[in-house]
């Protein structure tokens, strides 16, 4: 017990500040896409700006509109961010390390099943999204949460075919087991591109992030489910916004780029030296993802909400059927669960693009259907009274 609350206490401290200054980072990245300078005022480049932000929000009035569920008002934000830091705690981030004869699993929880565990708790985020947009009395904000369950509900089918395709090509639940079978046979992103594409357009819309924040609209929604919060409840939602991206990123990470592993330079080695670089490679990984979620942000424009919906079920669940056909073809004439052949998972995936690129070339183009028309109305000049 005492070991899982030290791995505990040290994982959300990371996590807390690496959430503090993602909020910076995002912010300069921001300003460097678009030629501005960004926050330099608070401290050397602005590199207190996070801790600014925080007593801001600690002592910012706390607002509860009239006519709210108040239970409901409070415990939306609590939930959600809950549910998103609870989700880190079986993801593996070193492998293992022995201090004075134990052996100590870099992970808080050693289970069995830590991919439904992962899937459990993003379904649940759903209910911290409408409850607090229902619970606010406020139009825009129960639009904004019926957006996003609508949104999150639909993503989640392709995203589970996706992990299944994963999970039947390894034989197991355990996350770190999936980075063993990497380290042996080599990296999924290079022989499951088309599944790590499906599983990156998910993970973009779950966490509600740019092009995908239909539930947050601004020029439509005025701030979505949370346009009723302030102070730390406002800082809640925050909070697990940018946690279940954490969360993401590193299940990117384990799941398709090796985890801790980098060829020629990390070994399995228990000892503390091998354990702390092992650590640093996967944190690197995991920040490069992050940087990738914020360069998309400032990149591509939002989707429109049909289209949104379309592309879920039109185009990622049949592709998502596809590859999983493709991989079961593969586990079951190669080597199996044991040993899925590399080329022929690779291959398998190859197929399936070009089925993609044939089906979506005999597709007549639809470009422009179910849109308004608009009709100019030209009016006769009146000269009457010029005359």
């Amino acid at each position: 017990m005492l070991e899982t609350i030290i791995k505990t206490v040290c994982v959300l401290t990371v996590i807390l500040l690496m959430v503090a200054y993602m909020i910076l980072i995002e912010r300069k990245i921001a300003a460097w896409i678009q030629d501005r300078v960004g926050p330099n005022r608070s401290g050397p480049r602005g590199i207190l700006q996070p801790f600014c932000d925080g007593i801001k929000l600690l002592f910012k009035e706390e607002y509860t509109p009239d006519g709210v569920d108040k239970t409901l008002f409070v415990l939306a934000p609590a939930l959600l961010m809950g549910l998103a830091l609870a989700s880190i705690a079986v993801i593996p981030f070193g492998g293992q390390l022995e201090i004075w004869g134990k052996t100590i699993h870099l992970q808080i929880a050693h289970v069995d099943i830590g991919v439904l565990y992962l899937l459990a708790l993003s379904s649940l985020s759903v209910y911290g999204v409408v409850l607090g947009g229902w619970a606010s009395n406020n139009k825009y904000s129960l639009l904004g949460s019926l957006r996003a369950a609508a949104q999150i509900l639909s993503y989640e089918v392709p995203l589970v075919l996706s992990l299944l395709s994963m999970v039947m090509l390894t034989g197991t639940l355990r996350l770190e087991k999936i980075v063993d079978i990497q380290i042996q046979q080599g990296w999924f992103i290079l022989s499951q591109p088309l599944t790590f594409l499906i599983f990156l357009v998910c993970i973009f819309a779950e966490t509600n992030r740019l092009p995908f924040d239909l539930p947050e609209c601004e020029q439509e929604l005025v701030a979505g489910y949370h346009t009723e919060y302030a102070s730390m409840k406002f800082g809640c939602f925050f909070l697990g916004e940018y946690a279940h991206i954490i969360v993401s990123s590193s299940l990117a990470v384990v799941l398709f780029f090796g985890g801790w592993h980098l060829p020629g330079l990390t070994s399995e080695s228990p000892t503390i030296g091998a354990a702390l670089l092992r650590v640093i490679i996967f944190l690197i990984k995991v920040w490069a993802f992050i940087f990738f979620y914020m360069w998309v942000r400032w990149t591509l424009p939002r989707f429109r909400f049909d289209k949104v919906m379309k592309l879920a079920w039109q185009s990622l669940v049949p592709l998502a059927l596809l590859l999983l056909i493709s991989n079961t073809l593969v586990v079951y004439f190669t080597g199996g669960q044991a040993h899925p052949s590399y080329w022929g998972q690779l291959i398998g995936n190859i197929i399936v693009f070009v089925i993609l690129l044939v089906i979506v070339g005999l597709t007549p183009d639809r470009t422009g259907e179910g849109n308004m028309p608009i009709t100019f109305y030209q009016t006769e000049r009146n000269t009457s009274n010029l005359d």
